[in-house]
């Protein structure tokens, strides 16, 4: 028997009903494994299933970690090695939370390269569930059959969703839909509270092994204050930023660059984030703020920036997905929308842009924004 590593030795994976054994999955010096072998010849090597395969095969090598990426949402994106026992402590918290159990179905629709995606895998491994595996899309619910206990999408995907009746009532249906990878917009939050079964939103990133902490979007206890899983405690630090301790998940103590609001429930909010403030003229500017205040005023897809600015040190710039040039019409929409805001929250430079540039996970990609205000 291979040596695999000693805390998964017996674990199964159902996926799409059939379940497959440790010795399935793991590959042989380099011959590949039963699994990989049988999922390039059915979809290719290409495949979503064969990037599943090689995952599975990656997590009963006789390696304690794993390689995970970071989405690069604020920066260049990192690899990391992860420890496959603190990824199932943290798959634990969430089934417990959630109460899934074994047999449940679980759809899988996130890359395999970011943790969002491996922890679905993980959390199917740890619980018994049954992995519905989807290939990662804008509308991963357009030919979902089985019903589904467990979803986790990105903002997009749902806000796609919404779009389409058939889909929609998909996505209803989940019994427990988390939705992380990026900030919820208002109209969608509002449009989650009437579905009839559990909305979360997920506080997370790959540091902690995906998310900590959840926010409940529906139903009487809908809340715009996050809840840590248990064993997890949360604190401020001088900066107004979230101190993270959570053992289970994560060796150290992490400080975010969130900036929060704490309650007496230990409890947290979002205020920001501090590498997304912006100091113009002295006055420091939260660029969320910002946006979530210009979101219902503004009919196109737009994002806030900075570039550097010889009085103020740092001028807002506002990108606007509208291409090659805005009309005298929109111009002037735009103005109106900017009055609205506080002095020094008004945008000095608009930019319009193809496309807002975005990370691999959907997130606003913020130091390209700033880069493409920086070379416009």
């Amino acid at each position: 028997m291979n040596n695999f590593t000693t805390h998964i030795p017996d674990q199964t994976l159902t996926i799409d009903g059939r379940t497959y054994t440790a010795q399935d999955a793991c590959a042989h010096g380099q011959k590949p494994s039963r699994l990989q072998a049988l999922f390039r010849e059915q979809a290719g090597a290409d495949s979503f299933l064969a990037a599943l395969a090689d995952f599975l095969a990656e997590w009963f090598d006789a390696s304690d970690t794993v390689t995970v990426h970071t989405s690069g949402s604020t920066g260049t994106p990192k690899e990391l090695r992860v420890e496959k026992r603190r990824m199932m402590n943290s798959a634990m918290l969430t089934v417990s939370f959630l109460g899934l159990k074994q047999g449940d179905n679980a759809l899988l629709c996130m890359p395999l390269q970011y943790i969002a995606g491996k922890m679905v895998v993980v959390r199917a491994l740890t619980a018994g569930l049954n992995l519905i595996p989807v290939t990662p899309c804008g509308h991963p619910l357009q030919s979902v059959s089985q019903p589904l206990t467990f979803g986790a999408l990105i903002p997009m995907q749902v806000y796609n969703s919404l779009q389409h009746p058939e889909e929609c009532g998909r996505l209803k249906n989940i019994r427990h839909l988390i939705i992380g990878g990026g900030a919820i917009d208002p109209d969608m939050e509002a449009a989650l509270k009437r579905f009839p079964n559990g909305v979360w939103s997920t506080y997370g990133m790959t540091e902690t092994l995906s998310h900590i902490a959840l926010r409940k979007l529906n139903g009487a206890d809908a809340s715009e204050w996050y809840t840590p899983f248990s064993q997890v405690s949360v604190s401020r630090s001088d900066e107004g930023t979230l101190i993270i301790d959570a053992p289970l998940v994560c060796p150290q103590r992490l400080i975010t660059n969130d900036i929060v609001e704490l309650n007496e429930r230990g409890q947290f909010r979002i205020l920001g984030r501090k590498d997304n403030t912006i100091n113009t003229g002295g006055i420091k500017v939260q660029i969320e703020q910002v946006e979530s205040a210009l979101k219902p005023l503004l009919p196109f897809p737009f994002a806030i920036t900075s570039a550097p600015d010889a009085k103020f040190g740092e001028r807002i710039v506002l990108l606007v997905q509208h291409a090659p040039f805005l009309n005298e019409q929109e111009k002037q929409e735009i103005h109106r929308a900017c009055q609205q805001l506080p002095a020094y929250w008004r945008p000095k430079q608009w930019i319009p842009v193809a496309a807002l540039p975005l990370t691999g996970t959907g997130k606003p990609d913020r130091a390209a924004a700033k880069r493409l205000a920086r070379c416009t």
